[in-house]
């Protein structure tokens, strides 16, 4: 389904909007030829013959044989601007724009002041992206006709295209002043504004144009996409609920409406307004889509998503992002075999085809296949692919089949191509910290803070470090009072403070800390371990026991766990 979410003033669009223009204003050449060469008597009575029958054919969507008349009428008449006009705009429905220009250039050679040829030829000029030719056919229309509205909007459009945003807002101000309720001109207004990221300006233009005309369409679809970009996702709802109530058979809004939904995960409330579109038109992909993902991600209704996302592969074979969610419906219904059998048809020229190769890794390693989910992944690797994304998702199979080295060289090829990817410093910090690596590890963290000085994470990581292992202690409590700073509700950082002030001995300060992380994250095991540690520490064995067993319950088989509580002592048992 198309909407107005982003309208763009291209040439295309223009040449559209002159074929409406022309389409509208059919005069004969007695009415229309203005100057000397306008009079009836000079137009014999042959060419006006052969202009009415080309009027017709047109009519008849003819275009050849209208093309044929109108030139032999132009055999009589070879200096009609009016017909040179009418004659390009046939070869534009053609596409023949060069045969088309060649015309109008000659049209207001013979009459400078035949203000719809210069129009015409502005957006051909327009077309082929001749901006400043373009621009100077729209000012000369005006000073032929200061009152001739579509010029200023022609030429404001032409403007925001060449980025001249100053003149182009001008033009449209010199339009309202002759027309303040022109409704294009208030919209394309609010377009500019839009394109110069002045959502305030935009946002007063698109209600003045829905003053105007409060059903038009691309200005509610428009203002409900500002509102949604500023996450004002109720104001859009409301504008869009308002419309419905007047309009409730307006698919493009019901449409946006659901989208809005979708995007704050009120699934069956979007399935519930999509479902509404399907009922008066069946035949739209893009509703489809959205309704199999309304069904997917909702409430696990994946034969409902299968069947969605199969309806817009009828029509649509080469949507791929509907292959992709296809493929995970199977997947959630652990159809494994089909859902590799969707990803592999996605091509590699495709946006989804790297999200689809490591689906596949994905599903590998499901099925107990880490090796094969590894090598798929290498093979991507080796095809000289720069997209890091395998290298990231190669180095997390590596790390959790425990094979550190490997996930380490994975990481620094990748740096090698994006030395400046936070990500892949981090991760590598991780997986060094991880192989008992500490300098590596601080080393990487602080090559992240040297491109984001203030990523909580990493400052962590470091603070950490050291109170693990007992090293500079005052510096890692500094560090990690930054990071609580930057994120104070995370219980990772938190628990990291409560460790410092453990091994500084300051027990009390750490059972605070403890507790408060321990709240944050009741099933983090290594939290419940040290709050545990600073009970018994404290000599508060039954606390520790009652701690170590009540994580043991989120995590069973953690051994480190297990041997706390085998090594507790509690006085008088």
């Amino acid at each position: 389904m198309k909407t107005a979410n982003n309208i763009k003033n291209t040439s295309i669009i223009i040449i559209i909007i002159l074929f409406s223009v022309i389409a509208a204003c059919v005069y004969s050449p007695y009415e229309k030829q203005a100057g000397p060469r306008g009079q009836a008597k000079d137009v014999l009575p042959n060419g006006y013959y052969h202009y009415s029958l080309g009027v017709l054919f047109a009519l008849d969507g003819e275009i050849d044989r209208a093309i044929n008349e109108y030139e032999s009428a132009l055999q009589f008449d070879p200096e009609s601007s009016y017909l040179m006009n009418e004659l390009a705009a046939l070869y534009i429905k053609k596409k023949e724009f060069y045969t088309a220009i060649g015309l109008l250039e000659k049209s207001v050679t013979c009459d400078p002041d035949y203000i719809d040829s210069h129009i015409l030829l502005g957006g051909l000029y327009g077309n082929l992206q001749r901006y400043e030719d373009a621009i100077n056919e729209y000012n000369r229309a005006i000073d032929i006709d200061p009152e001739k509205l579509e010029a200023y909007l022609f030429l404001s459009l032409f403007y925001r295209e060449n980025k001249d945003y100053e003149n182009a807002i001008r033009a449209l101000g010199d339009l309202i002043k002759i027309d303040p309720r022109n409704l294009m001109g208030n919209y394309y207004l609010a377009k500019i504004y839009a394109a110069m990221k002045n959502y305030d300006e935009t946002e007063i233009w698109l209600q003045k144009t829905l003053d105007i005309k409060p059903t038009f369409k691309p200005a509610l679809i428009d203002l409900g996409m500002l509102y949604r970009s500023q996450n004002k996702n109720d104001k859009a709802m409301e504008i869009y609920r308002d419309f419905l109530r007047t309009d409730p058979s307006s698919n493009e809004i019901r449409f946006e409406l659901g989208n809005i939904l979708l995007k704050l995960k009120r699934y069956n409330t979007a399935a519930e307004e999509l479902e509404k579109i399907l009922e008066l038109d069946n035949s739209l992909a893009d509703v489809h889509f959205s309704l199999g993902l309304a069904y997917f991600f909702g409430g696990e209704e994946y034969n409902k998503a299968i069947g969605e996302f199969l309806t817009v592969l009828e029509s649509r074979p080469d949507n791929y992002r509907a292959i992709f969610f296809l493929a995970g419906a199977y997947e959630e219904k652990g159809q494994y075999t089909d859902a590799m059998k969707e990803l592999e048809t996605i091509p590699e020229e495709s946006d989804m085809y790297t999200a689809a190769r490591i689906r596949m890794g994905f599903i590998l390693k499901k099925e107990g296949h880490a090796g094969k989910a590894i090598e798929l992944i290498k093979r991507e690797v080796e095809k000289s692919s720069k997209d890091l994304e395998f290298y990231r998702f190669l180095a997390a199979l590596y790390e959790e089949e425990n094979r550190l080295g490997d996930a380490e060289d994975i990481l620094r090829k990748a740096l090698s191509l994006s030395p400046q990817d936070i990500d892949l410093h981090y991760r590598l910090g991780i997986i060094y910290g991880k192989g008992n690596k500490h300098q590596e590890s601080v080393r990487e963290m602080k090559a992240v803070l040297k491109l984001d000085p203030d990523n909580a994470s990493a400052i962590n990581f470091i603070g950490y470090s050291y109170a693990e292992r007992g090293i500079k202690l005052d510096e890692a409590e500094k560090l990690i009072k930054k990071a609580l700073r930057l994120k104070p509700d995370s219980g990772y950082i938190m628990d990291s403070l409560g460790w410092v002030y453990f091994r500084q001995n300051r027990i009390k300060l750490a059972i605070d800390c403890l507790k408060k992380a321990w709240d944050l994250l009741p099933e983090e095991p290594v939290i419940a371990g040290h709050l545990g540690d600073a009970y018994k520490k404290d000599g508060q064995m039954e606390k520790a026991l009652k701690i170590y067993k009540r994580a043991l319950d989120f995590n069973p088989e953690n051994n480190d766990l297990k041997e706390k509580i085998r090594n507790i002592r509690i006085p008088g048992e």
